[in-house]
């Protein structure tokens, strides 16, 4: 349709039928916000902006211009030059969404492909083509949960990281829902918490690594909650995959996960992926898109959206979900990171971050008054005691070139030392010695 304009008669017959004599009494703006005063500069030629643009860009810290020891929930990972090569071929790369999904074969294939994968990561019988991100993946998850079991109490640890369990908390606002938070002790669920979990429980929600990068012992608490007819999630790291046990071994129902690790770069924030796979059995009630592969009149192999109508996304409050999308280009990009790596290269990578965050670990709790948080077994994070201000340490190491650990009294007041570091394949172990030797200095 044409762009019709509002005039400024049209604007004037407007406000006089709301009873007011300017735009801005429609707004409502707190007294202490100062009004912009717009000081525009004369134009730019496209040289003259481009110019200008690289050069504020450049002030711009990244991983590339520091070296990274800061994780928590977004990590560097190196990623294969061919992996780029391949995620950007026109084959593949597109910006178009397939709501006439048989028409696109390639992208069809991309998703199977990583559906399958994720399939074989996780242990799960089933898994979506993606969605947007962890945190909301999680919540999607217990949204499922609470409707397949018609229960309305969900049991989640605290070591579940703090900005997941907020975005389950939005997520449930307004609900009859309630969320029982099961206490840790030591940087794990503490075992008495297993009382909070009763025939009302929806669903137990844990993390793999959890927020403090330690690997938890849940036996009693999936025994306790299987008996008691709750499901099971678990929200894993992939990577960590490649080294523990699938959390379908364990007695997980659903798994999903944070799949920025898979190939996708920092990008300041996004775009990530979430990851979703659970039980055969609740395939029917699985948020997002699934493809299916099939065989055409002709008995051609072919791909199409399978298991939801069309409809399934304007179904209003019968749908499974409000998601009716998927991160469909991190996905692709995933699926070609996992197929570069192949199964063996996929271990290495595994143990790459376990053995570096141990040398990691040992070096800088070799430092005076350097003390770990917590005695627990750790993937590719670990949380330590500094014996000065964690944020006054990374800014003094901002200036030496690192990108310091986690200040942890960002989710917990009583941790004001804490501080969680991430060391993955991407580190070197010149790197790690100098780490060790700047934080040295700063404690000095």
């Amino acid at each position: 349709m044409n762009f019709v304009p509002i005039t400024e008669r049209d604007q004037q017959a407007m406000l006089a039928a709301a009873g007011v004599d300017a735009f801005e009494r429609l707004l409502s703006i707190p007294p202490g916000i100062p009004r912009a005063k717009w000081n525009l500069p004369k134009g730019l030629s496209e040289p003259e902006l481009t110019g200008l643009l690289t050069g504020q860009a450049a002030r711009n810290r990244t991983v590339r211009t520091e070296v990274s020891f800061l994780g928590a929930g977004a990590t560097e990972h190196w990623i294969p030059s061919v992996v780029r090569y391949l995620f950007s071929r026109g084959e593949f790369l597109t910006a178009y969404t397939p709501y006439q999904p048989e028409a696109s074969q390639g992208t069809l294939q991309a998703m199977y492909e990583f559906q399958s994968m994720i399939c074989d990561l996780t242990g799960m019988a089933v898994a979506n083509a993606s969605l947007y991100e962890g945190a909301s993946a999680l919540a999607e998850a217990v949204v499922l949960a609470l409707r397949a079991t018609g229960r309305n109490r969900v049991a989640i640890s605290r070591t579940v990281h703090p900005e997941y369990r907020q975005t389950l908390k939005t997520y449930l606002a307004g609900s009859e829902a309630a969320l029982d938070l099961l206490p840790h002790r030591d940087g794990a669920v503490d075992p008495a918490a297993e009382s909070k979990i009763t025939d009302q429980t929806a669903c137990l929600v844990l993390q793999l690594p959890n927020a403090f990068g330690c690997i938890e012992e849940w036996a009693a608490l999936i025994r306790k909650a299987k008996a008691q007819g709750a499901l099971v999630i678990v929200s894993a790291d992939p990577i960590a995959l490649s080294v523990v046990r699938p959390p379908a071994e364990i007695g997980a129902d659903i798994v999903v996960g944070e799949g920025q690790a898979l190939g996708t770069p920092l990008l300041y924030g996004g775009p990530y992926l979430g990851l979703f796979a659970c039980r055969e059995e609740l395939l029917r009630r699985l948020p997002g898109r699934i493809v299916g592969r099939t065989r055409d009149a002709n008995g051609r192999r072919g791909f199409v959206l399978t298991i939801q109508t069309r409809e399934q996304h304007i179904r209003r409050s019968r749908a499974t979900s409000n998601i009716c999308t998927n991160e469909a280009m991190m996905a692709l990009n995933a699926a070609v990171y996992l197929a570069a790596l192949g199964k063996s290269g996929f271990r290495e990578l595994g143990v790459q971050n376990l053995s570096k965050a141990r040398y990691a670990h040992q070096t800088l709790t070799a430092l005076p008054g350097v003390e770990p948080l917590f005695d627990r077994p750790f993937f590719n994070e670990f949380a330590l005691s500094l014996p000065k201000d964690p944020e006054q340490v990374n800014a003094e190491l901002l200036k030496r070139g690192f990108l310091g650990g986690l200040a942890l009294k960002r989710w917990d007041p009583k941790l004001a030392n804490g501080w969680l570091v991430c060391v993955t394949e991407a580190r070197s172990k010149e790197q790690i010695d100098r780490f060790a030797e700047a934080l040295r200095e700063i404690l000095r």
